[in-house]
């Protein structure tokens, strides 16, 4: 069971264990503190943790309870300079495949992802560490500059997506709604002529259409190139208003 606890004008915090983290490490008893809920659902509780921070005017976590747990149980060192990982090179690739999706913040407030994405640089870039044959680690500054330094719109939607955790709660078919409800939305702007809401409208299909293409395991990139390496290919003429390919 995972507890929300409250220390009244201090912070909003969770636990698996109220007396050790509260009382042991903390220093408040019982009556000085106060549980707002509970749940074995650690997504909820993670995301519950963050609302009510909001609601109750606290500091705001940079990372999610559940992120935290992840690394803790990864046991990634985050340093100014590196992230170490504690496993030897060989093993690096099955161990980032079980902690995909896990995200932290180097000291510089650089954000850094394992996702499918970045899965190809670390394992290229990873080196042995010199004190421990069995750890390896990345440059933060270079994994931060290659991936997100250079990275296109495409990869800002993903890493987005990433952090909401829309991957590993969502699934095709709500990203499939999602994408009917903008297409009305554009619909109705073009009935309009409301040109902001048509450039919005435009907008959000892409978002989801690219979260969707990742979702089947591809890119929005590939379906994009795909699609017009066969639409180069063929011919046509306008008929009102429309583009009619020739008939083979």
């Amino acid at each position: 069971m995972y507890y929300i606890y409250h220390i009244p004008g201090c912070k909003i915090g969770v636990t698996r264990d109220l007396k050790d983290r509260i009382t042991n490490i903390q220093g408040y008893k019982p009556g000085e503190y106060e549980v707002l809920d509970r749940s074995d659902d650690i997504d909820y509780v993670s995301q519950k943790e963050i609302e009510l921070q909001k609601a109750y005017g606290y500091k705001i976590d940079k990372q999610t309870y559940k992120s935290l747990i992840k690394m803790n149980k990864m046991k990634i060192n985050v340093t100014e300079q590196t992230t170490t990982f504690p496993v030897p090179r060989a093993e690096l690739e099955s161990y980032l495949n079980i902690n995909n999706g896990l995200t932290w913040e180097t000291p510089q407030g650089w954000k850094l992802h394992i996702n499918p994405d970045t899965f190809s640089w670390i394992i290229e870039n990873a080196k042995i560490s010199m004190y421990n044959n069995g750890r390896c680690y990345v440059y933060n500054k270079a994994f931060y500059e290659k991936i997100y330094g250079t990275q296109t719109v495409y990869d800002n939607i993903r890493a987005w997506a990433t952090e909401r955790g829309i991957y590993d709660k969502g699934d095709s078919r709500t990203q499939y709604v999602k994408l009917m409800e903008e297409a009305g939305e554009l619909a109705e702007a073009l009935l309009k002529s409301d040109e902001p809401e048509i450039k919005d409208a435009i907008g959000d299909m892409v978002v989801v259409l690219t979260n969707l293409a990742h979702l089947e395991g591809m890119t929005i990139e590939d379906c994009i190139e795909s699609a017009y390496g066969v639409i180069s290919k063929r011919k046509g003429k306008m008929v009102n208003g429309t583009f009619v390919k020739e008939s083979l």
